[in-house]
């Protein structure tokens, strides 16, 4: 694949004229906090249909989840189909990410990571009680790994514990920069293990929970205050011998399998990762479109800037890692049609190379711009702070080195 079909490129142009009559009015709003994002999210389902065809999939995953059989490698070829599901899941970051990224961040937490938590580890009955509210974008979700003290070490330094207390759970501890933590409905958390073994704490059991808004002990605050993705609410958690019933461990058991508590968190890194081509890819086109415009309008000397070598070197630039870019997003959607995924060490790669390349895109587009790039009017100061987030959240750029490295030693 090296560019987008006919019937792709009618649904970019479609989502594109939504954005611009439904975020682009709003972006201030957004990005002074003012206007939480889920509304937005909310229209841009209902819009495209995509709460219907989030039903329809739903039931088949309840389906198959009832009957105790995975999805065949045939059925996964059918639905993924010439990488149309993958495109119509791809064009929309895109798009939003070339105004706002931020609502892609919360819409992919809590719809990628939140409910796909739920519906690769829960049963039916859970998938049924908090799955469907949040795949429809209906209810706002949070994914809760990340601590204070742990970081990128967010597995072995988590602290956060769970003791058994009867046929239930008593949580304590504490999570922070939490995507949709201030306002989020249903929140997917992992914590420790807390059996009474004296297990180090690095060893210990990661087990996967399903917590609610309004759950005594459990404290959600205010949005924090951050250098860019204004427009996504990020927050802390703070819980205080949180009771939790059985029915809200997902899966319901204890018993390591596939898919639990440590595998589930790598294997929602690999979906976020991947995913951040697309927004780096939406951030890096509307900075280069910003650019060039700037550069062919803004007059030096008697000549637009766009006639001075070093103005033309940082464009081209820009167009390199813009096709680069591109081009990872395009190898995720064939990689899609033909029903495979991606290892950690491919999604690593992807996201360190596309996060480096937004930033630095944007970044230079603020210089391009001089004094004019670093005023909000000009609209590229936004994109940088945003894009800078890129290198660090899903992992840092030193960690994705780690694993790419990793792989290529254990071969």
């Amino acid at each position: 694949m090296f560019e987008w079909s006919e019937e792709q490129l009618m649904v970019r142009d479609a989502i594109r004229r939504f954005v611009e009559a439904e975020v682009v009015p709003k972006v201030d709003e957004l990005e002074h906090g003012d206007l939480p994002p889920y509304d937005v999210i909310r229209k841009l389902y209902t819009t495209f249909g995509m709460d219907q065809l989030a039903r329809d999939r739903f039931k088949r995953q309840v389906e198959r989840k009832a009957a105790g059989r995975a999805e065949t490698p045939e059925e996964r070829t059918e639905r993924a189909g010439d990488g149309g599901a993958a495109a119509m899941t791809l064009l929309p970051i895109i798009e939003l990410c070339r105004h706002c990224p931020g609502i892609v961040t919360s819409m992919g937490v809590s719809v990628g990571l939140a409910a796909g938590t739920i519906m690769k580890q829960g049963t039916p009955t859970q998938m049924e009680r908090w799955g469907l509210d949040l795949l429809t974008a209906e209810k706002v979700g949070a994914w809760a790994i990340t601590e204070a003290n742990s970081g990128s070490d967010a597995l072995g330094g988590m602290a956060t514990t769970a003791r058994r207390d009867g046929d239930g759970y008593v949580l304590n501890g504490s999570k922070t920069w939490i995507t949709n933590g201030p306002y989020a409905d249903t929140i997917v958390l992992y914590a420790k293990l807390d059996d009474g073994t004296g297990t180090p704490m690095r060893d210990r059991q990661v087990l996967t929970f399903v917590l609610e808004k309004g759950m005594a002990g459990l404290e959600q605050s205010k949005p924090l205050r951050k250098m860019g993705l204004h427009s996504s609410p990020t927050g802390e958690l703070f819980l205080t011998d949180v009771a939790l019933g059985r029915e809200h461990l997902l899966g319901e058991s204890e018993e390591p399998r596939a898919g639990s508590g440590r595998d589930s968190a790598k294997a929602n890194f690999v979906t976020e990762r991947a995913g951040l081509a697309a927004m780096a890819l939406g951030v890096i086109e509307e900075c280069l479109r910003l650019s060039v415009e700037y550069a062919k309008n803004r007059v030096l000397w008697g000549s637009p800037i766009g006639d001075f070598q070093l103005i033309q070197l940082k464009l081209a630039k820009m167009e390199v890692a813009r096709l680069n870019v591109e081009n990872l997003v395009f190898r995720h959607v064939e990689t899609s049609a033909a029903g495979k995924d991606l290892t950690l060490a491919e999604a690593s790669a992807m996201k360190l190379y596309a996060a480096q390349a937004a930033s630095e895109v944007a970044m230079e587009a603020v210089q391009l711009m001089g004094g004019n790039g670093y005023t909000a009017e000009y609209r590229v100061e936004q994109l940088a702070r945003d894009a800078k987030v890129f290198q660090i959240y899903a992992g840092t750029d030193e960690i994705q080195v780690t694993h790419i490295a990793k792989d290529l030693l254990r071969r």
